[in-house]
């Protein structure tokens, strides 16, 4: 039985994304009912990766410019981690906006492996419980996180996790914080 039913979750990414990272939670979400959104900073179709190799490309929905202007669109995000990627969306002030309004909002948000630079750049990581691919670990306590080695971590709405061999764990929290948001959107 799909439980997320008119969830509406925005997948941030650029060119060299780790497909698995964006394939493994999307996958999972629409068995649950969710609706996905990709969202880049062009509409161009975005390369993945298999670590150093080139994956496969994905259409884009939205730009970060069209999707920053209206955020209420979404009920949560979802970042996929892959170095390049990772390194070229944290300088995309769009997305760092778009980031901002979710985390203010008290919306969910699920990150892996180095999908944490988008944050630590977002500056809404101050006081969290995290996990990351461990290269950031030092990024993140910098950036005032309480960082830790595990497979996945839940800090409220946000959900952490290291690497693909953790998507499972990383699916099932996630999909857990979504079905507990949609439950107390149902209770307003």
């Amino acid at each position: 039985m799909a439980t997320l039913q008119d969830i509406n979750i925005a997948i941030l990414a650029v060119d060299g994304f780790e497909q698995v990272e964006l394939t493994g939670p999307r996958d999972r979400l629409h068995e649950e009912g969710a609706r996905t959104v990709v969202v880049s900073a062009r509409t161009d179709p975005i390369q993945g990766m298999h670590h150093d190799k080139p994956g496969d490309k994905f259409p884009v929905d939205l730009t970060f410019l069209q999707a920053s202007s209206e955020p209420d669109v979404f009920d949560a995000l979802l970042l996929p981690g892959g170095v390049v990627n990772a390194d070229e969306i944290r300088m995309q002030p769009k997305a760092q906006e778009l980031v901002r309004a979710c985390m203010d909002a008290g919306k969910p948000v699920a990150v892996i492996c180095h999908g944490a630079w988008l944050l630590i750049s977002a500056g809404v990581l101050k006081g969290r419980k995290m996990t990351s691919w461990p290269s950031l670990q030092d990024d993140l306590r910098n950036a005032g996180v309480q960082w830790v080695d595990e497979e996945v971590v839940v800090d409220g709405v946000l959900v952490s996790s290291r690497k693909p061999d953790d998507i499972p764990a990383f699916n099932d929290a996630f999909v857990q914080v979504l079905g507990k948001a949609v439950q107390g959107r149902a209770a307003k």
